[in-house]
């Protein structure tokens, strides 16, 4: 049979084979450090230091946690906003996104950001809705400073935002996989599911805000005639990064659960079936994110200066009991009590104050086994905590997780048993 090819079935076939082959990507050996893991726990928190954490009254239940399990003292966040932070957690690479602009859902003709060495920003000048993620090529840099994206400096307010610790960079690389931890997962034949609370009842399809049912895409007025309150933005897609992905709109989106119903996060914890990885993302009122239309307890905070002084109280507290239930839980779960599981609490980034605040964050590293009460003064970042957690998983190292100074977090996941590892 004689086929006839064209530009488009040609591009048609090229994007089929680079969604199911790592061939090209950039992925590297398994890391070694960590003992087998079964499950893994991911609770991603929001916009809060390490210093306006640790030692806070209003956080009693992150402060006991920090005590009696595993703390990394020294961890960093990479850059900002939080689309950039989570989507480098999970993939270890930004892919060119240094925004919190919503995806371009199931756009197959723009042109992904990796593919043209562009980055999204958010800026003066907003780049927009961002290109489902997918192939190879070049992300965007982190610079050490910034005062181009998220802060714009004048000679009034010159003062740059610090991303990690306001000295080190990461210089944009090339032959970044479009991928994630969740494709690698699907590859190995394990599990993933990405919980958000707040999600509305028709999913994650197309859904950049929600409210738990509403949408930014619902006419509230018509379904509550005279209403005069605007969404209240809960579910936020930024704070959901796998949807940013190609592989994900078009075959995964059944692996994005809500907190609530059958299949959805505390259902599955009662019953103990949970996936091999499990992201968790509390609404932006129990993140400590913070809204600016839902009430005092979930105000931003007043002042963002680094310091608990310029905190709201309520708005911590509230985080504070929603990480513990979320924790106690899994605890609670049959999955605790079965093989070799780990919880790992972070916080995406700091609140934006510039210096001497560093992006400075606190990770907590708990587990059903092995060594707690550990303090790790090693210098850790996101792409620490993705290669940590592809090694317990025996999954290649992905994108700058390979990097040779991107450090294993094998003393927060030790065991006490050498033959784990």
């Amino acid at each position: 049979m004689k086929m006839k090819w064209n530009l488009k079935s040609l591009a048609a076939l090229l994007a089929a084979a680079s969604l199911v082959s790592p061939a090209f990507g950039n992925e590297g050996a398994v890391p070694k450090g960590v003992p087998r893991l079964d499950h893994v726990f991911v609770i991603m928190m929001e916009n809060h230091g390490y210093g306006q954490i640790i030692g806070n009254p209003n956080a009693p239940f992150a402060n006991k946690l920090a005590k009696s399990a595993n703390v990394a003292t020294n961890y960093f966040a990479i850059g900002h906003p939080s689309s950039t932070n989570y989507l480098e957690t999970v993939g270890g690479s930004n892919f060119g996104v240094r925004s919190d602009n919503g995806p371009d859902w199931h756009n197959t003709n723009c042109l992904t950001n990796l593919s043209t060495g562009q980055p999204n920003l958010d800026g003066p000048t907003n780049s927009g809705a961002v290109c489902p993620i997918w192939g190879t090529g070049t992300d965007a840099e982190t610079p050490a400073t910034d005062c181009t994206n998220e802060i714009t400096c004048t000679t009034k307010a010159p003062t740059p935002i610090n991303n990690i610790d306001g000295v080190l960079s990461v210089p944009a690389k090339t032959g970044i996989d479009g991928k994630t931890i969740a494709d690698q997962l699907r590859e190995d034949r394990k599990t993933w599911k990405s919980y958000q609370e707040s999600l509305p009842p028709t999913g994650a399809d197309g859904v950049d805000y929600a409210d738990g049912y509403f949408t930014d895409k619902s006419n509230i007025t018509a379904a509550i005639p005279g209403e005069s309150q605007s969404l209240v933005k809960l579910y936020a897609a930024k704070h959901n990064p796998f949807v940013y992905f190609r592989s994900v709109q078009e075959g995964g989106l059944q692996n994005v659960a809500p907190f609530a119903g059958e299949h959805g996060l505390f259902n599955d914890l009662a019953t103990g079936d949970v996936p091999t990885y499990s992201f968790i993302a509390p609404n932006q009122c129990n993140d400590q994110h913070g809204r600016g239309n839902a009430g005092p307890q979930c105000d931003f905070d007043p002042n963002n200066d680094g310091t608990q002084n310029g905190l709201n109280p309520a708005l911590i507290s509230t985080g504070d009991q929603a990480l513990s239930t979320i924790v106690l839980a899994i605890k609670n779960s049959p999955v605790w009590k079965e093989g070799h599981t780990a919880i790992v609490v972070l916080w995406d980034e700091d609140d934006y104050s510039v210096s001497p605040t560093v992006n400075h964050v606190l990770t907590i590293v708990d587990t059903n086994y092995g060594k707690h009460g550990v303090k790790s003064n090693t210098f850790y970042t996101h792409f620490s905590l993705l290669k940590s957690i592809e090694s317990g998983l025996r999954l290649p190292c992905l994108n700058h997780a390979c990097d040779s100074n991107t450090a294993v977090m094998s003393d927060l996941f030790a065991s006490d048993n050498e033959r784990d590892n």
